[in-house]
């Protein structure tokens, strides 16, 4: 086990009723199953190209690349006009019950799936849900799958994004220079947090000044791909530092493996004031900044030319 003692593994069942009602964060396989049927019910496959070998039936492909920026800046945020394209193609409307099903093949396809989340949090979707372990679990627990694409009838949307789960840039910057509270915590295996090791689109390796180190996997048993349960939120809080609702920025590299520090903070223990900071450590390491954790030039150099 590397989870902390107030962690437990937990099935989060929900009975029907309770899905259908009062909407919860993560859903079991079995819970989706139950009201797979109902008619306001929408299941996101974000796998992209997985999605015609197989998928949850009556799940409408949405390739987690529509959530994404370019490639030089993958966790930058989505021009909010392009979205709503893209949302209307997928034929949603702002009150479906909404199910986001990642592949579930290990803990960070956890992290597509809380993002697509917190993107569509952040636009207005308030019932939403992911399923906890994937469609692998899906699989691997005997529900049937079918080939048969879904093609959405277009929807009309006008969505605004609320930027009360986010922190920008230079709002991070502010907190680097003691000039806003709020504790800032590293998503990133330690190896990223310590600077051994860097995105291919960060132009430095190192983490934010004065930044915690939580790693992601923290909140996963050993090999799931599926989300462990909280037991004791006050320790955890405690051990984090988060007192009488501080301020928690969650980073990484491209806001991923963040948004999956973010999930478990907000949505599953319910704590306030907890913001992804979505371009994350590609956006600001390729701005004049400072850093921690960053190698010399000449570490830096050895490490490019050798490769690790």
């Amino acid at each position: 086990m590397r989870l902390l003692n107030y962690w437990t593994i937990a099935s989060f069942a929900l009975t029907t009723a309770v899905l259908a009602s009062d909407p919860k964060p993560l859903v079991t396989p079995s819970d989706l199953a139950a009201n797979l049927k109902q008619s306001d019910l929408v299941v996101l496959d974000i796998r992209g190209d997985a999605y015609n070998n197989g998928h949850i039936p009556g799940s409408i492909s949405a390739p987690y690349s529509l959530f994404r920026g370019p490639k030089n800046n993958p966790g930058q945020l989505s021009d909010v006009n392009l979205l709503e394209k893209h949302l209307e193609n997928l034929g949603l409307q702002i009150d479906d019950r909404i199910v986001i099903a990642s592949a579930g093949k290990s803990d960070t396809d956890f992290g597509a799936a809380a993002r697509v989340y917190w993107t569509l949090k952040s636009t207005g979707f308030d019932d939403l849900a992911i399923l906890n372990g994937g469609t692998l679990l899906w699989k691997n627990e005997g529900y049937a799958t079918d080939k048969i694409s879904v093609k959405p009838e277009k929807t009309e949307l006008d969505i605004e994004f609320s930027y009360q789960w986010t922190a920008e840039t230079d709002q991070v910057v502010s907190v680097t220079k003691g000039e806003v509270d709020a504790i800032l915590l590293d998503a990133r295996p330690i190896t990223f947090y310590e600077g051994e090791k860097s995105h291919g689109a960060a132009s430095r390796p190192g983490t934010l000044p004065n930044a915690k180190n939580y790693d992601y996997t923290s909140f996963f048993d050993e090999g799931s791909a599926a989300m462990a349960g909280i037991t004791d939120i006050a320790t955890l809080a405690k051990d984090l530092g988060i007192d009488n609702g501080d301020e928690v920025v969650s980073f990484c590299n491209t806001g991923h493996w963040a948004a999956t520090n973010w999930f478990a903070l907000s949505e599953v223990a319910g704590l306030d004031n907890i913001k992804l900071y979505p371009g994350s450590m590609v956006e600001y390491s390729n701005l004049d900044l400072p850093m921690e954790n960053t190698p010399g030039l000449l570490k830096n150099l050895v490490k490019s030319i050798s490769g690790n």
